[in-house]
């Protein structure tokens, strides 16, 4: 057996392309990814999961139809299945997303920016 700690920063380095989150490791059936974002996101909602944010570097807004939550560097969030939501960055923001393997980041709503 092999054991390496995963470095994050060393992950983020890889890529520049914002809002294309890359799957950095699994456990059962859910998955941790990188996502690098910047500006806002589009409305959508997860119905059938909770969706994890994790701040590495920056901070981030995630706005719901009834309000809104900073999250800043060293910070988490849980989006609770079924919340409307559409995240944001003032300025480029790296985060972990902790979420099932079948997720669509858009939650399903048709756009471009489905992965």
């Amino acid at each position: 057996m092999y054991y390496q700690a995963i470095n994050l920063n060393e992950k983020l380095s890889k890529f520049n392309d914002q809002w294309s989150p890359k799957v950095i490791g699994q456990i059962n059936d859910h998955q941790f990814k990188l996502v690098k974002i910047a500006g806002e996101y589009e409305w959508h909602v997860h119905e059938e999961t909770d969706k994890v944010f994790m701040t590495i570097e920056g901070e981030m807004i995630i706005d719901f139809r009834d309000g809104q939550v900073k999250i800043s560097k060293g910070e988490m969030f849980i989006v609770p299945r079924g919340v409307e939501m559409k995240p944001s960055a003032e300025k480029e923001c790296h985060i972990m997303l902790v979420e099932p393997r079948s997720v669509v980041n858009t939650g399903g709503t048709e756009s471009e920016l489905a992965t």
